[in-house]
């Protein structure tokens, strides 16, 4: 009764044009494929092992006027789809019967998760279930986009359910706690709690407000969205200088980093002085562990209620998240707001 991969991940948008030349003009997504149904349609894009399915029409708005744009479902491979809906039901999750012939099962918030059988993985066909029809004409791809793969869905909840959703995804889905980590900034603070597949392909990010704190910037994600959603997907790339100058370039916007955040860098980890200059030039932040350091960089939220964004990462060797990017910007902003005035 184990997930093993992100099938893939669908998005509900009042206007799917809009949000597939997101994906496909800024960050170098291909449109492969297509689907029309009676109450939506549905736009598969495709970029390295990363599958994420557009869907519009009457049968998103009932999601869409509760939440607004963003991630509605997110599709698993599985050992055992019977086994496994059967044990996510016993551990609270609501069965949803099936949507195109596949099992449906209630995850957090509104968020579901189809269940597909592991042998279906290959994304080199599109998900089961649906009238997929190629794109005409084929896709002429002249450059591979830099995005190799999910790393991980960061999901926010309420302050008091964090271990509760942490406990579902063990029971439900065969998911162990990788990690766990309180992060207290000024008068604010987020609690989370990371949960992973044996397989080590779906992880999730499980963030949450600590209740007893001021509202800080989860619980404005709350409110917006309606309750618990998805706030981030994160995409893993080989190299994030030029995978950020290729995006930024076709106009996706990503979060400004103020300098004094560099001026520190340097002395926050060692080693990196030389790499400094061009992390300020392309305002990536960069953490390190006991296993490595990463680089990574979020975009701002293209959507109506600032909810949804993304986050690009590149790994060498880190086995994090970032966290420490949390307090240092924090803490830059602040310099900078004393500097000021």
């Amino acid at each position: 009764m184990t997930v093993q991969d992100v099938s893939h991940v669908e998005l509900y948008t009042r206007h799917a044009p809009t949000a597939v030349d997101y994906f496909v003009s800024g960050m170098g997504f291909t449109r492969v494929a297509d689907s029309v149904e009676s109450d939506r349609s549905s736009i598969l894009l495709r970029q390295g092992k990363t599958r994420l399915v557009v869907t519009s029409g009457p049968g998103t708005t009932r999601f869409l006027d509760h939440h607004g744009d963003g991630i509605a479902d997110i599709a698993f491979t599985c050992d055992d789809v019977t086994a496994t809906r059967d044990a996510a039901v016993a551990a609270s999750a609501r069965s949803l019967g099936l949507s195109h012939g596949r099992p449906v099962v209630s995850g957090f918030g509104d968020v579901t998760h189809t269940l597909l059988p592991h042998a279906t993985a290959a994304t080199a066909e599109p998900p089961p279930g649906r009238r997929w029809v190629p794109t005409t004409p084929a896709p002429q791809v002249t450059q591979e986009g830099p995005v190799r793969l999910l790393d991980h869905i960061a999901v926010c909840v309420e302050g008091h359910r964090l271990t509760e959703y942490a406990d579902f995804y063990e029971s439900a889905f065969g998911m162990s706690r990788y990690s766990s980590e309180y992060v207290a900034v000024g008068d604010q603070a987020m609690d989370s709690i990371v949960v992973r597949s044996d397989s080590g392909h779906v992880t999730f990010t499980l963030v949450a407000p600590d209740p007893s704190k001021e509202p800080g910037q989860l619980d404005a994600f709350l409110e917006r969205n309606g309750g618990a959603g998805a706030q981030h997907l994160a995409f893993l790339v080989d190299e994030i200088i030029p995978a950020v100058r290729y995006m930024r370039g076709n106009g996706t916007e990503f979060l400004s980093t103020p300098d004094s955040y560099y001026d520190v860098l340097a002395e926050r980890i060692t080693g990196m002085r030389e790499e400094v200059a061009q992390l300020r030039a392309t305002q990536v932040l960069a953490d390190r562990d006991d296993w490595g350091y990463l680089l990574q960089l979020f975009s701002r939220s293209p959507y109506e209620r600032n909810t949804l964004f993304f986050e690009l990462i590149q790994r060498q060797g880190s086995r994090g998240f970032g966290s420490a990017n949390i307090r240092a910007l924090y803490e830059a902003v602040e310099r900078d707001r004393l500097a000021a005035g």
